[in-house]
């Protein structure tokens, strides 16, 4: 009995044994992961393509005139001597093609007469307004076919050139509609709303688009025009009287902010002339050229205590006029160099630089500032 207990003890130990070396459960075998797919290499950046300007984008800006004393008469038995500057003046924006963005035309004519004795009877004192500025006052109106003052008639003529290049604008048909206009437009597009004779005004944008300089990021452009007659002479025993207009230009272009993007200032110096008996001295057939365009035949050079021409002069005070906006512009720092020089620049940019007197020249820019389109 005790050997049966025996054998079934043992029967029982073994049987759990047995049970304990059961192998644990295996893990599942891993799947392959499945394999990613290569990293794609960024592909090489080509150059991004040069975006073309914008058109009627202002890229350039230019100043152009013609200056006329034709029209000035000597003295006569029945009528007094009276000298005439036509000084004609184009302001243009072009865009990157050539194409006129933005243009104003205006011309500064400005009369000086004289009396018998050759005496200035013109307020010398006076500032000379342009075409534009007279507006109604002009007195086209009364002579016009069409009813339009001539500043209605050179909008519609400005309007005309936006969107044409310079060749666009030279080849426009014309006619002849008497001696005195024989370039009077003849196409559908104007000759309702231009009877005006337009050669001069064509010369002074070809002559801009000519002499345009870079003005890109400008958005606006202005003119800006102021006349004087203060210079001109009465005569005296030994010395003809001479007429003498001072007419500032200013052709500026202006970014988003109202900074200065690029600016052209010239001057149009013009003098006629008279005899003692009062003849004309002056030819007046010819026709004349501002101080930019004279350069050292205008002849500054030997009177400057720089050594530099009225051209170099104003370039260096454009130069400095670039990224400032009206008010700095005005609030210049001057100084007084003598009784005829009250408006010098005193500040280290310009002292080296620029010893004409600026006044004439800061209002015709804040004038084109007012201006600007």
């Amino acid at each position: 009995m005790k050997k049966l207990l025996m054998l079934l003890l043992v029967f029982a130990l073994s049987f759990s044994m047995l049970a304990g070396c059961t192998p644990a459960e295996e893990p599942a075998a891993e799947e392959p992961a499945a394999e990613e797919p290569a990293a794609e290499e960024p592909a090489a950046e080509e150059p991004a393509a040069e975006e073309p300007a914008e058109e009627g984008k202002i890229a350039k800006l230019g100043l152009g005139q013609v200056i006329s004393t034709s029209k000035s008469k000597p003295k006569a038995d029945d009528a007094n001597a009276q000298a005439q500057a036509d000084v004609t003046i184009a302001a243009v924006g072009f865009d990157a093609d050539g194409k006129v963005a933005t243009v104003t035309v205006d011309v500064a004519q400005t009369r000086v007469a004289f009396d018998e004795n050759m005496v200035v009877t013109s307020d010398k004192e006076e500032l000379m307004k342009s075409k534009k500025e007279l507006g109604p006052d002009y007195g086209m109106v009364k002579a016009s076919s069409i009813g339009k003052e001539w500043f209605e008639q050179m909008e519609a003529f400005e309007e005309w050139m936006i969107g044409k290049t310079v060749d666009e604008i030279k080849n426009l048909e014309v006619m002849e509609r008497d001696e005195a206009h024989q370039n009077v437009p003849n196409v559908p597009e104007l000759t309702s709303s231009v009877t005006i004779t337009v050669e001069s005004y064509i010369a002074a944008v070809e002559e801009a688009w000519n002499k345009s300089v870079d003005a890109t990021g400008a958005e606006t452009v202005g003119l800006g025009i102021e006349t004087h007659i203060n210079k001109s002479k009465d005569a005296t025993a030994d010395a003809g009287a001479q007429a003498q207009v001072d007419t500032y230009m200013a052709a500026t272009a202006f970014d988003a902010d109202g900074n200065v993007v690029a600016t052209i200032i010239d001057n149009a110096q013009v003098r006629v002339a008279y005899e003692l008996d009062g003849t004309l001295a002056t030819d007046t057939s010819v026709e004349g050229k501002t101080k930019h365009e004279l350069k050292e035949d205008y002849g500054m050079v030997k009177a400057s205590s720089i050594g530099k021409e009225w051209y170099e002069q104003m370039e260096a005070f454009e130069e400095w006029m670039v990224g400032k906006n009206i008010e700095e512009i005005r609030n210049l720092e001057v100084m007084e160099r003598d009784e005829t020089h009250q408006n010098v620049p005193n500040v280290p940019e310009l002292t080296s630089s620029v010893t004409i007197t600026v006044e004439g020249y800061i209002a015709v820019v804040e004038e084109a500032a007012e201006m600007a389109r």
